[in-house]
């Protein structure tokens, strides 16, 4: 059997047509964002969000939710509102916020799966949610239609609010001097980063979300200087990494979740190449 044919009878399987549908759709998600969060030097947001995550995953399951993304998404909400409030409006600043927050969920996370959890492979369910190994391969009908809304609202939300990330992201002091409500395009930079962060830990895990989110954005920064050209790139690079990566994981039996971030650091490496030609 040819590798297009194994592809082709891989192909014919819901749960291969549903990994790949909202692979591909997280993948963009998560592109457009980087960028900014790349440009305001916040791209750490994405591991202290992603550990809550974590955290919060685990709870659902100790109170065996059937569905927990959407208990998920609201405790990762929450979280990524007073990571912004705490790192501006007290004593205990960005980064230090983000580290606190961060190593208490996931280590709170895991205790509690450590203490509650009935299920017999507790090292196999904490590989799968940290590194993303198998969870793309078991989703729902539901949890793709889920996921479907979601990105179409993330992808909305960043081209409807387009100039105001743009100027947030370039200068934000400025951008309230004319005006501009920074703190309100902040926060939902912020929410939007969570939706990004509990979709993307069905594709990468938890601790691997960042790269997810930052390489493409980097590799597209090798080649191209405006705003817009980076994004753009940045989209496309992302989708490619994420499709590709999927595929080599279906074929060859590895990680998705690992194999997908092979594929992005190669493909930072082949832009840094081509930017140092250019």
């Amino acid at each position: 059997m040819t590798i297009f044919d194994k592809l082709s009878l891989y192909l014919q399987y819901p749960f291969v047509q549903y990994a790949l549908i909202v692979g591909t759709l997280i993948a963009l998600c998560s592109s457009l964002l980087g960028v900014t969060l790349v440009l305001k030097r916040f791209s750490f947001i994405g591991d202290g969000l992603s550990h809550v995550a974590f955290g919060a995953m685990c709870l659902a399951a100790v109170f065996n939710f059937t569905n927990d993304m959407p208990v998920v998404l609201l405790i990762t909400i929450i979280a990524a509102v007073l990571l912004l409030r705490t790192g501006n409006n007290t004593k205990i600043k960005g980064d230090a916020a983000i580290a606190m927050i961060s190593v208490s969920s996931l280590a709170f996370g895991y205790l509690l799966m450590n203490l509650f959890s009935t299920s017999s492979n507790l090292s196999g369910d904490v590989c799968s949610t940290l590194f993303g190994s198998t969870s793309i391969l078991t989703l729902n009908q539901t949890e793709v239609w889920l996921c479907v809304v979601l990105s179409v609202l993330v992808v909305g939300a960043f081209i409807f609010f387009y100039n105001k990330i743009f100027a947030v992201t370039f200068d934000e002091n400025f951008a309230k001097a004319t005006g501009t409500k920074a703190d309100l395009y902040n926060l939902i930079i912020a929410v939007i980063i969570a939706v990004i962060i509990v979709l993307a830990m069905n594709l990468v895990g938890s601790l691997l979300i960042s790269a997810l989110v930052i390489f493409p954005a980097l590799s597209a920064m090798r080649v191209f200087k405006t705003f817009k050209g980076v994004t753009i790139c940045s989209a496309v690079i992302s989708v490619v990494c994420a499709l590709l990566g999927m595929v080599i994981s279906i074929l060859a039996g590895t990680p998705v979740g690992s194999t997908i971030v092979a594929v992005d650091l190669a493909g930072f490496v082949l832009f840094s190449i081509i930017g140092m030609i250019k």
